[in-house]
């Protein structure tokens, strides 16, 4: 199925958000393991797989749209060196995510592309569930402070 005006540049520069997630947040995981904050670990972890979920369902709708997947293309990774400067990296990436694909899901309505839009919606909605509980961690070290947050971070899920 031959793409509407503009989609596959628009998809390619999705994918390029999400390839650059996927590495920012699996850096940030692999620090947070280091560190010994095994539940924040698991969880950003969990996230880079949802960005590798994200790109995947991407790359194959380009293909289907007979598009070339751009995957050599990626972002600048922005690095935190500590917990709290990458709840705020992570959550600058996942707004500029969520404008995008705002933005792609107003260009879709446009051209007539439902199938893409409802794509993008859905990954909208993910990407909302991210800012969410990345606002909510940063609340809870604003609550309790750092220290008291990180050591919660250390238990394993359920421990």
């Amino acid at each position: 199925m031959k793409a509407k005006e503009g989609i596959i540049e628009l998809l390619n520069k999705i994918l390029t958000a999400d390839l650059t997630a996927i590495n920012q947040y699996f850096l940030h995981a692999k620090m947070c393991e280091n560190w010994g904050y095994e539940r924040l670990h698991h969880k950003v972890k969990e996230r880079s797989f949802d960005e590798m979920k994200d790109a995947d369902e991407l790359i194959e709708h380009i293909l289907y749209l007979e598009g070339v997947p751009n995957v050599q293309r990626l972002g600048t990774v922005h690095v935190g060196e500590t917990v709290p400067e990458q709840f705020k990296t992570d959550l600058q990436a996942e707004k500029e995510m969520l404008g995008l694909l705002s933005e792609g899901v107003a260009h879709c309505a446009k051209v007539g592309d439902y199938t893409t839009r409802h794509m993008l919606e859905d990954m909208a909605e993910d990407v909302d569930e991210h800012i969410d509980w990345i606002e909510t961690q940063m609340e809870t070290v604003k609550q309790v402070g750092l220290e008291n947050y990180l050591s919660e971070q250390i238990k394993k899920e359920g421990s």
